[in-house]
């Protein structure tokens, strides 16, 4: 027997005459201005260094404090619908991201850089929630499938096209541009909310009610995902725990992160409503899209990074394979999105992660130095695919059971886990890259090393051939031996490539094995789901 959850099941969503597919591309347009920002500056910052007169580690901060700000707001989102109302926290948010992107395009200097990155974070953090609350609550539960697949070209499909887009600007025009172009954007998409967006019935009956400023809470929450985010960008860089700096943020984040959850737990209104993961399926969702961020991210930094560092690829070239799994996808999603009205949510993710662990064990065995443009862009393709089975199902599901009046913060709470697990997918492939390579290298010269016979005779006639083709003897042999050390990193890179993808393959297999814990659903009523 399968009965409904116990919580509240009237309708909420917007019953206005504007067409409601109409008011899912305004804020999905909203969205992915947003999501574009957080991947279309990271080709320009050599650029952006050299005009502003800063080293390459202190350009890095441009892409850091924004994540941080955006961090730091998303989790609170539904906090401050609370305080301001929906549709007017939505348009502050863009008009505070619009006028930031031009401050960041005047910039003079790196700190009047940094400080507009901050705000623009700090509003963009604000737009995707909103922007998947607003479909939760504009599309009855049933369609919910339909309406986030629209969605899902922001949150997956903007990530990939960004850098392509950002070095395409850069190199036609100057690095400037990139936070320019978001100015018409924000204009339209800030005009289009106010004629065509209204605040649900349940948030207008919140007006005149005020909230109490959690200013523990937030300073918890702040202290604790800054230096988590901080970490996680810098750990790698200064080398994890042998700097005292990431230790230091480490203890931080800890410490703040776990009051934090204990503070807000006992509070009536709390600035993160942590209690909502008393939901099993709740939990069971954010895992999940922790995953599917962590996942999607950290595949669209190694196949970039491994055509450009070993075969040699441009940003351009690169960006083109990306570009094409990025258009394959967009085909895809109202596909998927049709068939959420039509299977269970978990069976759709059971599905995907099972073809998304089989394109990541697939990549192991093509990977390599000889890799075609045409098999990269198939395999980017593979990979890619299955996202859109998880994404759209999990998003969903995290909807299931949970009472209307916490979409907001649901919305909130989603969208920080992907974006945290998208740091955390970043740090994890980038660790594993540099800590596999030198393994690797270090066990393929054992094997090549003088007292080997065969390796010194390749080096001999490699050295001969240079000296036949103009080269002095000692110059051919020190010719030689660089040249076969170069080839020694580029194979341990690739063999390091290798078991990232590897590692990659577990991760999906185990959430594979978690989507069976996510609570059957009917769906052709997306909300209702069973007790079993």
């Amino acid at each position: 027997m399968e009965a409904a959850e116990t919580a509240p099941q009237y309708n909420t969503y917007s019953r206005s005459e504007v067409n409601p597919w109409l008011i899912a591309v305004v804020v999905s347009l909203a969205a992915f201005m947003e999501v574009l920002d957080t991947s279309i500056a990271n080709v320009a910052l050599p650029h952006i260094a050299g005009d502003l007169g800063a080293s390459g580690d202190e350009s890095t901060w441009v892409l850091t404090s924004y994540l941080v700000s955006n961090a730091i707001i998303l989790p609170i989102s539904g906090w401050f619908v609370g305080m301001l109302g929906r549709k007017r926290f939505f348009m502050i948010c863009i008009v505070v991201f619009t006028l930031s992107s031009l401050l960041c395009g005047i910039a003079w200097s790196l700190g009047f850089l940094l400080l507009a990155r901050v705000i623009q974070g700090a509003g963009g953090g604000g737009l995707q929630p909103m922007a998947q609350a607003i479909l939760a609550d504009t599309f009855p539960p049933e369609k919910r499938g339909l309406a986030f697949s629209l969605y899902g070209v922001t949150a997956i499909v903007a990530p990939s096209i960004g850098p392509t887009l950002g070095g395409w600007i850069t190199d036609n025009y100057t690095w400037r541009w990139i936070f320019y172009i978001n100015l018409p954007v924000g204009l339209i998409a800030l005009f289009l909310v106010y004629r065509l967006i209204e605040d649900p019935e349940y948030l207008k009956a919140l007006k005149g009610k005020s909230l109490r400023v959690d200013y523990i809470g937030f300073a918890l929450l702040a202290l604790g995902v800054g230096a988590l985010q901080i970490l996680l960008d810098k750990g790698q860089e200064d080398d994890w725990f042998g700097s005292n700096f990431i230790v230091t943020l480490t203890l931080i984040a800890v410490t703040c992160l776990i009051a934090l959850v204990v503070y807000e737990w006992f509070q009536k209104e709390p600035i993160v409503d942590v209690r909502l993961f008393k939901n099993g399926n709740f939990a069971t969702a954010n895992i999940l899209m922790f995953m599917v961020g962590a996942i999607s991210f950290a595949s669209t930094v190694l196949m970039p990074q491994f055509l450009q560092t070993l075969m040699g690829y441009t940003a351009e070239k690169a960006g083109i394979v990306m570009s094409a799994a990025a258009m394959v996808l967009l085909m895809e999603l109202p596909l998927v999105g049709q068939l959420t009205t039509r299977f269970q949510a978990r069976h759709l993710i059971a599905f995907g992660w099972l073809a998304l662990t089989c394109t990541m064990f697939l990549s192991t065995k093509r990977i390599d130095l000889q890799l075609s443009f045409g098999a990269a862009t198939w395999l980017r393709i593979l990979q890619y695919v299955p996202l859109g089975f998880i994404f759209i199902p999990s998003s969903t599901a995290a909807y299931a059971g949970v009472a209307p009046e916490k979409n907001n913060a649901v919305a909130g709470l989603v969208n920080f886990m992907r974006n945290i697990g998208s740091s955390v997918g970043t740090s994890l492939v980038t660790t594993i890259l540099a800590r596999r390579s030198q393994f690797h290298q270090g066990r393929l010269v054992e094997k090549d090393t003088s007292v080997n016979p065969n390796f010194q005779a390749m080096l001999n006639a490699l050295a001969h051939q240079l000296a036949r083709a103009g080269m002095s003897l000692p110059d051919a042999q020190k010719q030689a031996l660089a040249r076969f050390y170069a080839s020694v990193r580029a194979q341990a890179a690739a063999l390091a490539y290798i078991d990232t993808y590897f590692v990659l393959a577990v991760c999906a297999g185990l959430m594979f094995l978690l989507s069976f814990a996510l609570r059957k659903n009917n769906p052709r009523v997306g909300g209702s789901v069973s007790l079993h």
